[in-house]
């Protein structure tokens, strides 16, 4: 799949670039989000997980890496046969319904996904896991037993009284069911040090380091073996046969966790597994904090007995809430990402996804925060900026200013490379940006990246209001050349600048990035186009987020 926006950000990334420097050797960059249950219509807390992983695939396509970018859908899951039978249609035509919602979401929140998984539709997801069970079970990893154990069916697992508050899951705040049968189980004690020593040594990387902790203390007081098949009966006959054992289903985590290789052809073969798994520079989960001891210990663990490479990192983002409440299909306090997006836009909703949720900790959702920050940050900011910079260009100098290829990345004087008085804290702050990303997102931390970007709008702003480009110019109309020359310094340090923040903002809000690009890219006849406002304020909040 194409993304014109992403191609057109590379484009100008491209053209900044320093000259003279040879490009680095490009990555390969695997990046994957969970694939959530189709029990009912996306919500606003997956939309999280899926802009922020846009975000570190759009940035890596942008520094140059190969990148591929899975989402999609858990088809297979009990939670989606009980909604079907509780709406009264086919479990297939339910999932089908939903999972085209996920799916769509690609346009409203402009998602630049090269691959969609449906584990239920997909051809190369049967095969696939049918391929992982048995070369786990040909490690010995496999064996079948009688369980008795409680269940909880929001989190599809068995949970000892132990994990348990008051006899609830944690998570979903429900009492999970008794359940007695006979399951195929995974030796997971058997991996307990390897994983221990994986996680601790960072040879797999669990972000942030309060998630890395947890898993940790996991691992230290004592993995048990976990089933991993259920009875046909209580699957409903929904999922994929146990291979060999008809009258078991593949347990839907064991089934799910599998298409982070079935997408690249793992069981059907073809260059795509090699490519992307075995042969990635980075594979890279983004994950939920309520499914980490899926992805850091029983997946790693699976592909431990499988004999595959693990992946590298897992990032692992908090929860949304809404009124201090998780946002939650089943509890009824859902947001509509598409619903959110046709009332107030794309930059608006990824922009406080990104900007307003923290590193760690959950981050409650108002669509008066939603506008508030819109209107304060690209009306007000941004936008303001860009169309003062091109307003006064037009007004001093009939849209011309001089922007050398040099001064894409350093405004500077095209004339000089001393940076022009009053635009040195500018300048530093268009040269260190680039860094100052790479290092957050490396840290996975879109808060700080998106601070670093918007520094440049402080220091342009400052730059503005310190060198009074208008008064420079009332100087140079009374006879004085210097002013005129400064004028000139300080107008292409300000385009530049904005041409800056189109480049370093095409990973997080690619629309408006876009938009920024367009207004501050000259025409044919070397002229910016006429200054235009490039977002209007949002108007105020529809009715309840629910």
């Amino acid at each position: 799949m194409t993304d014109p926006l992403s191609d057109q950000q590379h484009q100008l990334h491209q053209l900044s670039g320093p000259p003279g420097t040879a490009p680095p050797t490009p990555r390969t960059t695997y990046v994957t989000t969970t694939i959530p249950y189709v029990n009912a219509r996306p919500h606003l807390g997956f939309a999280l997980e899926l802009v922020q992983a846009d975000v570190l695939a759009r940035h890596r396509r942008h520094r140059g890496d190969r990148v591929r970018f899975l989402t999609g859908t858990d088809d297979n899951s009990l939670k989606n046969v009980l909604a079907a039978e509780a709406a009264g249609v086919p479990v297939q035509d339910l999932v089908d319904r939903n999972a085209e919602a996920f799916a769509a979401l690609r346009g409203p929140l402009a998602l630049s996904f090269d691959d969609f998984i449906r584990t239920s539709r997909d051809p190369r997801h049967r095969v696939g896991v049918e391929r992982l069970w048995r070369r786990c079970a040909d490690s010995g990893d496999l064996y079948r037993r009688h369980y008795e154990g409680l269940y909880c069916v929001g989190c599809e697992q068995f949970y000892t009284p132990a994990e348990l508050v008051e006899g609830r899951c944690a998570e979903h705040g429900t009492k999970p069911r008794p359940v007695a049968e006979e399951n195929w189980f995974f030796r997971l004690s058997r991996y307990a040090d390897r994983l221990h020593d994986l996680i601790s040594s960072g040879r797999l990387r669990v972000e942030p380091a309060v998630r890395r902790n947890e898993v940790l203390a996991l691992i230290e007081s004592g993995l048990h073996d976990f089933s991993v098949s259920r009875s046909h009966t209580r699957a409903r006959g929904w999922g994929i046969p146990v291979p060999g054992d008809p009258d078991q289903v593949v347990y839907v985590w064991w089934d799910a966790l599998g298409n982070y290789v079935t997408s690249l052809g793992y069981g059907t073969g073809g260059p795509a597994y090699d490519q992307w798994w075995s042969g990635a520079t980075r594979r890279t989960h983004l994950v939920g904090k309520g499914v980490v001891r899926f992805h850091a210990v029983y997946w790693p663990a699976m592909l431990l007995s499988a004999g595959l490479p693990l992946p590298t990192d897992v990032l692992v983002h908090d929860y949304l809430t809404v009124d201090g409440r998780k946002i939650s299909k089943s509890a009824g306090t859902t947001v509509d990402p598409a619903e959110l997006v046709a009332g107030f836009g794309t930059d608006a909703v990824r922009w406080w996804l990104l900007r307003d949720v923290p590193r760690v900790g959950d981050a409650d959702f108002t669509r008066e925060r939603l506008v508030t920050r819109a209107n304060a940050d690209f009306a007000g900011g941004l936008g303001n900026l860009v169309n003062r910079v091109v307003t006064m260009a037009h007004r001093f100098r009939d849209g011309r200013v001089p922007v050398s290829r040099a001064s894409r990345v350093s405004p500077v004087s095209p004339v000089s490379r001393t940076p022009a008085e009053g635009t040195e804290r500018l300048v530093a702050a268009c040269r260190e940006v680039p860094a100052q990303v790479d290092d957050a997102l490396a840290d996975f931390d879109f808060r700080r990246a998106v601070d670093a970007v918007w520094r440049v709008v402080t220091e342009a702003d400052r730059c503005v209001d310190g060198t009074r480009p208008w008064e420079l110019a009332k100087a140079e109309r009374a006879g004085d050349p210097a002013a005129g020359k400064r004028l000139d310094e300080v107008l292409t340090a300000l385009v530049t600048a904005c041409r800056t923040l189109a480049d370093q903002l095409g990973p997080f809000v690619p629309v408006a990035a876009a938009r920024v690009a367009a207004q501050c890219t000259p025409a044919a006849d070397g002229r910016l186009p006429a200054a235009r406002p490039l977002f209007p304020r949002v108007d105020e909040p529809l009715p309840s987020a629910g």
